[in-house]
């Protein structure tokens, strides 16, 4: 059955808001257990516990560039090179007055100077170093604990680590942190009309293709995504696959949660002990989404229609996964564009709207890509923001302020 007709089968009233729908999974999303993780394979995983600084960072004063270390009072003026240091390698002693010593950069700078001469500043003789201008106390040091000190805390409890986030704990000495585990995930779609890509198509068939839209959209959120074998439009099918996805944290199901004769997901679900939270929601595409519970596993029904699960993945079933590892704000994270045209409003539902952004002098602009209905996934193929334009009568102006997603 089309998002349309059943839309005539339910008043608007009865469904919930993007934003009421959302907060009904994130109460259910709990947190699963923790899990120490290596440092260097903990990029996208969400901390649990706050990474503390193992040593100051530097831990020694350093030197900022390759050049003399000196002390500044003794500057300018042509100094005797006491001692030349390695990086990796302590001074061989203090500093003597009205010298100079070579370093290199991150080098330990020698107790006694207080100033680092860049080697472009300097004439270097050998045993000597010329210096033409007055160095500053600290010029081109580092002081012992300027980026952080020994205890105190790199990254906090309840982040998703990113890259820069990896370099610093691990400069910091820190080798593994806790993490809340992965959620396992499994993908199931449902349709005795679907067949693998690549087999031979017969009469009234076509290509299976959401589940690995689905599962790559959720392994971006840290999920281990399994997807499951096709399930043919029968009771007992039904029945055997839903029973083996709801082994999983989260069952994510595509298909089959309408109203026709052929959608039985949400009948069996419930055979199965699933407590249905809400079913419909008042957005396009994706209106006929519903989401429960059994247990503690998350059980979402994403629509058939691709663009609908597209939408549906994003906006509703990434969110829950986060929050399941710990993320504290786990709602999806939007930008703000324009749109290049005037674009109408839905007046009951919002909708998402597939566009392709430019960038002009004043920030993102959108372009609506040409043909928005759920079923034309090559089309959205080409979008790479899915814009939120709020129900409402009417047409959203060109140039009006609009929240976005980005699509990568």
């Amino acid at each position: 059955m089309s998002e349309d007709a059943a839309e005539s089968l339910r008043h608007v009233s009865d469904l919930l808001t993007v934003d009421e729908a959302l907060a009904r999974i994130l109460e259910r999303a709990l947190p699963l257990p923790t899990e120490r993780v290596r440092v260097e394979v903990a990029a996208g995983r969400v901390l649990r516990e706050p990474a503390l600084a193992l040593v100051d960072l530097p831990p020694f004063p350093s030197s900022a560039m390759d050049g003399f270390a000196v002390r500044a009072v003794d500057t300018p003026g042509e100094l005797p090179v006491a001692f030349r240091i390695p990086t990796g390698s302590p001074p061989p002693g203090s500093l003597p007055a009205n010298s100079a010593s070579g370093i290199a950069t991150g080098g330990v700078v020698p107790e006694g100077a207080d100033a680092v001469v860049a080697v472009e500043q300097a004439i270097d003789l050998g045993e000597r170093v010329v210096i033409a201008e007055r160095a500053a106390v600290g010029q081109n040091t580092r002081p012992q604990g300027g980026d952080v000190h020994k205890g105190e805390v790199v990254a906090s409890e309840r982040c998703r680590l990113r890259a820069a986030q990896i370099g610093a704990l691990a400069a910091s000495g820190v080798s593994d942190v806790v993490c809340g585990m992965r959620p396992r995930v499994a993908v199931l779609e449902t349709g005795s009309e679907l067949r693998p890509p690549g087999a031979r198509l017969g009469p009234g068939e076509i290509y299976e293709s959401n589940c690995a839209m689905i599962a790559a959209t959720l392994a971006r959120a840290g999920a281990l995504v399994e997807v499951l074998p096709l399930a043919v439009d029968d009771e007992g099918a039904h029945r055997a696959a839903l029973q083996r996805g709801l082994e999983a944290d989260v069952l994510v199901t595509s298909g089959g949660v309408s109203m026709g004769p052929q959608d039985l997901v949400r009948r069996v679900r419930a055979d199965l002990g699933v407590e249905e939270v809400f079913w419909g929601v008042a957005v396009k595409p994706g209106k006929p989404l519903s989401f429960g519970v059994r247990g503690e596993t998350l059980v979402f029904g994403l629509p058939g229609n691709p663009v609908s699960a597209l939408v549906g993945a994003l906006v509703f079933v990434f969110p829950a996964l986060l929050a399941r590892q710990g993320v504290s704000e786990a709602t999806p994270v939007y930008d703000l564009g324009r749109f290049s045209t005037p674009i109408p409003r839905n007046a009951h539902r919002d909708e998402f709207v597939r566009a392709r952004r430019r960038i002009d002098a004043s920030g993102v602009l959108l372009e609506a890509v040409s043909g928005q209905e759920s079923h034309m996934i090559v089309r959205a193929a080409s979008a790479d923001a899915l814009a939120h334009v709020p129900r409402g009568s009417g047409v959203l102006a060109a140039g009006e302020p609009i929240r976005y997603l980005t699509l990568d």
